[in-house]
């Protein structure tokens, strides 16, 4: 019930980057670099050291874990080139603007917020000191995500309902991504997989 608990504080640290982006959109900066420190920092230090132990007290191959590390990254990288970053950088010649590229954009974030509450719940399963550490990574990053939703929207022309819309869809989708869990089970290798793909995803999504 800790990971259901803490997931919900990533609903308000979404919300509030995502209020927070509509009014000081030129203040940021600082608040992102020191977010982008703590995704690396539980990455190196948490996650990564969670698995060469786990896979040490298993006696298995580091390979597999390695492999759904790099298919996180890319798996993601892959999104962010083909839909956010690309999109979203069009504002700067105000040419085009798709209202539905910024809702696609805001459902691929909610996707990704709903794998960070998944990360929440099963670090929890590894350990309180695993979960702990994944829950405070995605607090603090989720007023990015917050941030970006409201600014892939708007900058698409998407009305600042809509936008608000989404915003909420995104700061609920990791606590549902944490109840998930109540019912999904991983153990053993099955685990240290997820946490590597975990890994992956999460230390691309730096910005």
């Amino acid at each position: 019930m800790l990971a259901i608990l803490l997931s919900i504080f990533t609903f308000f640290s979404t919300l509030f980057g995502g209020l927070f982006g509509l009014k000081n959109r030129d203040k940021l900066h600082r608040i992102l670099g020191f977010t982008a420190g703590v995704l690396l920092g539980v990455v190196a230090f948490d996650i990564l050291p969670e698995i060469f132990k786990s896979l040490s007290e298993l006696k298995v191959s580091a390979t597999g874990p390695m492999i759904a590390l790099v298919c996180g990254f890319l798996l993601f990288h892959i999104v962010e080139k083909s839909i956010l970053i690309h999109h979203s950088q069009e504002g700067e010649f105000e040419v085009h603007h798709h209202p539905q590229v910024g809702i696609v954009s805001a459902i691929a974030l909610s996707g990704h917020s709903f794998l960070d509450g998944v990360g929440i719940g099963l670090g929890f399963q590894v350990s309180h000191i695993v979960g702990l550490a994944v829950a405070i990574a995605v607090i603090a990053h989720d007023f990015s995500d917050g941030l970006n939703t409201v600014t892939l929207m708007l900058v698409n022309h998407n009305a600042p309902r809509r936008s608000f819309n989404l915003l909420l869809l995104d700061a609920i989708a990791p606590v549902l991504g944490a109840l998930s869990t109540l019912v999904i089970k991983l153990s053993g290798f099955g685990l240290i997989l997820y946490l590597g793909f975990f890994a992956g995803f999460f230390t691309l999504y730096r910005r």
